[in-house]
């Protein structure tokens, strides 16, 4: 699939994870596409990630939790959540093409941050599904 973001539409996208999800104690969110290419990324300054493995390694799991789904006759789980002793990390899926990862620690609830998520998904949407029709 071949899409193109602008640069407005970038400025808009790393708004959106900024004031939804940094501000409200992400530790790090990031934007990718189904093949793992990163396109926005954020943190909140305080820990690095390799941010191109996660990317590469997270399209890769939500590809094979997406087969298991089938496997059991779902369609898709567009949701995956995994718990660590001290950072978790969530993804969503925004739309056949595009993936929210959000890195998160023990301070903030998982329903407090999927509700977060869920606005930045719905506002992510109004961006990123116009560019799937070209």
């Amino acid at each position: 699939m071949s899409y193109t973001l602008g640069q407005k539409q970038l400025d808009s996208i790393e708004d959106i994870l900024k004031q939804d999800l940094i501000e409200n104690g992400v530790r790090c969110v990031f934007l990718i596409d189904m093949a793992g290419n990163i396109i926005a990324n954020l943190d909140n300054g305080e820990k690095q990630h390799d941010i191109y493995s996660l990317a590469a390694l997270a399209a890769g799991n939500f590809g094979a939790v997406s087969a298991m789904a089938k496997i059991i006759g779902e369609n898709e789980f567009s949701i995956l959540f995994h718990k660590g002793e001290t950072e978790n990390i969530h993804f969503n899926k925004i739309t056949t093409e595009f993936l929210l990862i959000t890195i998160f620690g023990n301070d903030i609830s998982l329903g407090f941050l999927r509700l977060k998520v869920s606005e930045s998904v719905e506002q992510l949407k109004v961006i990123l599904e116009p560019l799937l029709s070209l």
